[in-house]
């Protein structure tokens, strides 16, 4: 029996408990057996309705969700060079309201932010109750980019960077989660999973498009080079802080259509999930709205 979508999409939530294998995780899956008796072109149109249908109900939720002012929304993005970070947030959330999304890219840390917990910077930028916070890359960064690249710690003695280290930061990102959902704030994290068969081709797009090279830095060459240190960090990662609070999701990134009507999806649902509703207004307030209203009315031109 083929799967609905909802059920598709809920095969990339990673659970909270349990060993975590991203090699389980196909980048390629929109290609699999529930799809294969869909044309290339028929799965691209069917894409593209699924997608327009969960623009239109991310603009409804969040204009509950700010109408409401009750709850905030964090979406975390993470995912290798050329994943699909900045056109997932193009066209996932091109029906928002600008007003309610605010979406912030970090890059290599300041000295000032370095002189600070390795948290502090991302507790600036969280989305405030009532809007959708949007953060590529973010405080994971620190145990991924940080973790391959260990003498980025600086300081740090040498005999105090192994796995308790590491555990420590995961178990200060978790507890940060925990706050935030008690708090109001709905975590949502994704990964995009692409493969490296795939980045190759998005390299090479990117570098023979001239209207494409300006997005190639030769950094990502270097850390192509590290990619089997980079994935044991994303799966440890992963496995260390999927929790029911800020569950993580393994998206397929290799079909980009496919990864945006997860990702879609996914966020439409959760907050859905918070059953949020429009203020009411009543009583003492509603008689004087009702007396405005007549007062307006009363002002209408006569006809002649």
């Amino acid at each position: 029996m083929a799967l609905t979508f909802k059920e598709v999409r809920q095969l990339f939530q990673v659970p909270s408990s349990g060993r975590v294998r991203l090699r389980d995780y196909d980048p390629g899956w929109a290609a699999a057996d529930e799809f294969k008796e869909l044309t290339k072109d028929q799965l691209k149109a069917q894409a593209a309705a699924f997608l327009e249908q969960n623009v239109a109900d991310l603009a409804k939720a969040q204009e509950r969700l700010y109408a409401s002012d009750t709850h905030s929304v964090l979406i975390v993005l993470q995912a290798s060079d050329a994943a699909g970070k900045d056109g997932t947030i193009k066209h996932v959330m091109s029906g928002v309201n600008p007003q309610g999304c605010q979406i912030y890219a970090f890059k290599k840390p300041s000295s000032e932010e370095l002189d600070h917990n390795f948290l502090w910077r991302y507790m600036k930028a969280l989305p405030e109750r009532g809007r959708i916070g949007i953060f590529n890359r973010s405080y994971y960064e620190d145990v991924l980019v940080v973790r391959v690249h260990p003498e980025l710690l600086g300081r740090l003695p040498d005999e105090e960077r192994g796995e308790k280290f590491w555990q420590g930061r995961y178990d200060d990102i978790n507890a940060f989660e925990r706050h935030l959902a008690r708090n109001g704030t709905l975590v949502l994290k994704f990964f995009l999973h692409i493969s490296k068969e795939e980045q190759r081709q998005r390299f090479l797009a990117r570098l023979d498009e001239p209207a494409k090279r300006w997005k190639f830095e030769m950094g990502d060459v270097a850390e192509r080079k590290l990619w089997d240190k980079y994935m044991h960090a994303y799966e440890d990662a992963i496995r260390h802080t999927s929790r029911p609070e800020a569950p993580w999701h393994v998206v397929p990134a290799d079909n980009k259509r496919f990864a945006r009507l997860v990702i879609a999806e996914s966020i439409v649902e959760a907050m859905e999930n918070l059953d949020l509703q429009f203020p009411k207004v009543e009583d003492a307030a509603l008689k004087e709205l009702k007396k405005v209203r007549r007062a307006l009315l009363a002002e209408a031109p006569k006809r002649k």
